[in-house]
């Protein structure tokens, strides 16, 4: 805001910078579309290393390449994925149990607790339930475990009543990432395991003989020993302390420990005691006319109701891969997500059809092309060899993209679940070993050569030579080798329009990926330019902006050329936009750029000098 002069003096203003500063985008996000044991279907989920994938999607599984493409990501270098997980259709049950309440005499449902997701995980959820809030004759707390027992999400002071500030369905339903929940009746559920009868004033005389019995374990004992327990329970927390105790103190079957860890809390005037144990079959009984005497004798319900029906998807056929563009379903839920660079689809390896696989590959490289992605192609498992791979290489001709790259062979790890070797596609180690140069060398820097080691791979299942090499490299396949001493290296950087009679501009890998690069980072870094007056004034702003950017990019030696004007030009002005253009709405940025190649054949000439030399 200009300075108002109201008094001889000197007066300061801060003027804002005219630089609006293009910052460079991500350069190796990987993007896995495929089949996963759980996780949301066709949401993309964004992750950071192997263990979010574990938490997120649970693991790897021998159903799908997916999860191993992920993990030999993450140990090749990668830092930052998208997981898409995608089912067949149809396929995948969501696991679930529903909560009855008895409060009125007769047994209702009145809540149904569903898995988030669908799988067999969600079978392995627990559902506890207790009364002990505030007001435990009119809310409940609601507690998710797994199948040991070990607490997940916890929600207190929970109501049934839509009204209420802690409504159950609101509550769960925008918190949890586990479950998800909905009202069916009317009456809270009942709580888990037994819960004795409203205790009166004044607290029955506790040392009687009790009998429990928990699963098909037996147990009896005394309630209250004067000699050893000390002063008598007054209240009836200090009786559910002391019911505790005691049931602690028993002997378990072999290998449970329902009794050792079984829990006595009092709430109002009652007391809930629950087996110690996440196996539904250990209910708490209270056996004979002591207990019956002490209120003990009330509801038995199990000590966590379980969670059962969940399934798997079947993993997803082309079809469901490639998904729907209107329903944002299969490779078209990328749309959702922003800062994606690379695109691994590690099942289409195992296809038996190569057109299946083409049709899937056809509608990612769409999608690449549209969303600026570029695309990592595994060769199919079918080619064990490379007279194979040559004779099956003409089937991607309908799909030979620059905004792709093939292959060969596939790579020979450890499998985690197993401990044997075995063959994987090769794209998710691939995609680290990228994100690994990219970080250390800049995204211009082909991921191939002596410094692109595929770090775990034990071997290649098709070990190709320098003649073979030879064969393949100008089709534009991409070889993984073994060589002495350094181990297996990607040791090719074309894209699938990279064979020699294509003869294309956007033959190497790293040129297409700096293109990418350059491309959205101007798309991002020029949005304050839309509605801005089409002037001169603008059109330096432009180019002031685009050449800052570019010129970083020079320096890193992102470009060839020894001076910025060979390396780069940014051309916005009269030239580029006519009057026509300005009465239209719009702006022309021309950007060019001298890319650097990757150094793909290396000629040495060896001369030998024949005669003296001086020096």
């Amino acid at each position: 805001m200009p300075v108002r002069t109201a008094h001889p003096g000197v007066y300061i203003e801060e003027l804002p910078s005219s630089v609006r500063t293009i910052g460079a985008v991500t350069t190796s996000v990987t993007a896995f579309v495929g089949h996963t044991r759980r996780g949301p279907l066709n949401q993309p989920v964004r992750i950071t290393s192997f263990a979010d994938f574990e938490r997120r999607f649970g693991g790897l599984t021998a159903r799908s390449a997916v999860g191993h493409a992920v993990h030999q990501f993450f140990g090749n270098g990668g830092s930052a994925a998208v997981i898409v997980r995608v089912a067949a259709s149809g396929s995948g049950e969501e696991a679930e149990v529903t909560l009855e309440s008895t409060e009125d005499g007769s047994a209702r449902p009145v809540l149904r607790v569903t898995a988030r997701e669908a799988g067999v995980w969600g079978s392995g959820l627990r559902v506890f339930v207790d009364h002990d809030t505030r007001r435990p004759d009119e809310t409940f707390n609601l507690r998710i475990t797994d199948a040991n027992g070990e607490a997940r999400e916890s929600y207190t002071g929970l109501s049934m009543h839509p009204g209420h500030g802690r409504y159950v369905e609101t509550v769960v339903n925008e918190g949890s990432e586990l479950v998800r929940v909905r009202v069916t009746g009317e009456g809270r559920p009942d709580p888990s395991g037994t819960v004795s009868k409203p205790f009166g004033a004044e607290l029955p005389d506790p040392a009687v003989e009790l009998t429990v019995k928990i699963g098909k374990t037996e147990r009896s004992f005394t309630l209250y020993d004067p000699a050893v327990d000390g002063p008598a329970p007054v209240t009836v927390t200090e009786l559910a302390l002391l019911l505790e105790r005691k049931l602690r103190a028993l002997p378990d079957a072999p290998g449970k420990r329902a009794f050792a860890r079984a829990e006595a809390t009092a709430f109002g005037d009652r007391i809930q005691v629950v087996a110690g144990s996440a196996d539904p079959r250990d209910t708490v009984r209270f056996l004979g006319e002591c207990a019956n005497d002490l209120g003990l004798e009330g509801s038995v319900n199990p000590p966590v109701f379980p969670l059962t029906g969940g399934a798997d998807g079947d993993p997803p056929g082309p079809r469901d891969l490639i998904g729907s563009e209107d329903l944002k379903t299969g490779l078209h839920a990328l749309r959702d997500a922003d800062d994606v660079n690379l695109l691994s689809l590690p099942e289409l390896a195992a296809y038996e059809s190569t057109e299946d696989m083409v049709t899937v590959i056809s509608a990612a490289v769409a999608l690449c092309e549209e969303r600026r992605i570029f695309l990592l192609v595994d060769a199919p498992a079918s080619w064990t060899s490379v007279d194979r791979a040559r004779a099956g290489l003409a089937a991607f001709d309908p799909v030979r993209s620059d905004y792709a790259a093939l292959y060969f062979p596939q790579v020979r790890l450890t499998d985690p679940l197993t401990g044997r070797l075995r063959a994987f596609p090769p794209s998710g180690a691939v995609a680290g070993v990228t994100a690994r140069t990219d970080g250390e060398r800049g995204v211009w820097k082909a991921a191939a050569g002596t410094e692109a080691r595929l770090a775990g791979v034990r071997s290649l299942t098709v070990r190709i030579t320098d003649r073979e090499s030879g064969l393949l490299n100008p089709l534009g396949v991409n070889c993984l080798r073994t060589f002495p001493v350094l181990g297996p290296l990607v040791w090719g950087a074309r894209t699938l329009e990279g064979a020699d009679g294509l003869d294309s501009d956007w033959k190497y890998v790293p040129v297409r990926r700096l293109a990418l690069h350059i491309e959205e980072s101007l798309h991002r870094g020029l949005q304050w330019v839309v509605f801005e007056p089409n002037s001169e004034q603008l059109w330096q702003q432009i180019r002031l902006d685009a050449s800052s950017f570019l010129h970083t990019l020079f320096r890193q030696g992102a470009f060839k050329g020894r001076t910025p004007r060979e390396a780069y030009y940014v051309k916005c002005d009269a030239d580029t936009t006519t009057e026509q253009d300005i009465a239209q709405g719009v702006v022309n940025v021309v950007v060019g750029f001298a890319p650097v190649r990757p150094a793909e054949f290396v000629v040495v000439k060896i001369q030998q000098i024949a005669g003296q030399f001086e020096i």
